[in-house]
């Protein structure tokens, strides 16, 4: 008699075929149907609710979904990203050995193409998604500009790779800021955030506290990062958060828009200016980005053209 396969085997083997490709649960669900069609053919036959293919493609992504832990303890090798949709993939890298083919390259499959990602490579999807999706207008600040006044190691985890500008009353009626401009509140939040390819147990205290370093001058601090590894690692960034306050997010490289904040910064009231002059000093794009917020208070609007140059 032939031996009953598990709906976990088979998606142990299908993510086993695609060494680090990323799945969500339906895309793997679809492959399934394709390939075990007596085994969807019976599960189909079972349940009068399952009327068509879709209809059993999606109870078997919520079965993939609600078997996970389980298919996790017993095949370690099969991890998932954080966010929504949860991804899942197949590797044998220990989770230093990620964070390494991170720093090397990327690989960002897109259909039958693949495009290799540096960090760098991520600055401008992130500024793409801070302008459309938040409102908030970034700025890159290159650290090779800086000074290095301090000496070696002087400056270390001092810049934030981006910085950004929210006018928090873009939307609002003219009278009202009229109003605010006689009242003195702060129209602004400034933004401040470290970029990172991946995040996972094995550098996650690093690069979160590399955010918090760069990040202590502003209102906002975010994490961001491509891939976030697994439920663990969102634990851990929790936990991080609520003891100080640095956001993360998630960026989705395929589709800027679909990118998301993971874990939201909480926001500091001031802005830290003894910090914000330290940076100033060193760094001229930091200079130039006070010049933007500067401008800003003087005309009372952003001006997109002075961001993009």
């Amino acid at each position: 008699m032939m031996k009953k396969i598990s709906l976990g085997s088979m998606v142990f083997d299908l993510l086993k075929d695609q060494p680090e490709k990323q799945l969500t649960a339906h895309q793997i669900a679809k492959q399934v149907f394709a390939i075990y069609p007596a085994y969807c053919m019976a599960k189909q036959e079972a349940s009068p609710h399952l009327e068509t293919e879709n209809d059993v493609i999606t109870q078997l992504a919520a079965e993939i979904g609600a078997h996970r832990p389980a298919l996790q303890i017993k095949h370690p090798q099969i991890k998932t990203t954080a966010g929504r949709p949860k991804k899942y993939y197949y590797t044998e890298k220990t989770e230093e050995a990620e964070i390494e083919a991170a720093e090397e390259q990327s690989v960002v499959c897109n259909g039958e193409s693949a495009e290799l990602l540096s960090e760098q490579a991520l600055y401008p999807l992130l500024t793409n998604y801070l302008r459309n999706e938040l409102n908030v207008f970034s700025l890159r600040i290159d650290e090779k500009k800086s000074s290095n006044k301090k000496g070696k190691n002087g400056n270390k985890w001092l810049h934030p790779d981006l910085v950004g500008l929210e006018d928090i009353g873009a939307h609002w009626d003219h009278t009202v800021k009229e109003c605010i401009a006689y009242y003195g509140d702060k129209r602004t939040r400034l933004w401040s955030f470290e970029v990172k390819k991946t995040v996972n147990m094995s550098n996650v205290r690093e690069a979160f506290f590399q955010a918090v370093s760069n990040s202590s001058w502003a209102n906002l601090g975010y994490l961001v990062a491509m891939k976030v590894d697994g439920g663990e690692t969102m634990r851990e960034l929790r936990m991080l958060n609520a003891a100080h306050g640095i956001g993360v997010i998630q960026l989705d490289t395929l589709n800027v828009s679909e990118s998301q904040i993971l874990i939201p910064a909480r926001e500091k009231e001031l802005v830290d200016w003894n910090s914000c002059h330290r940076l100033v000093q060193e760094n001229p794009d930091f200079k130039r980005y006070i010049r933007l917020v500067k401008q800003f208070y003087q005309v009372k609007e952003i001006k997109p053209y002075d961001w993009d140059r």
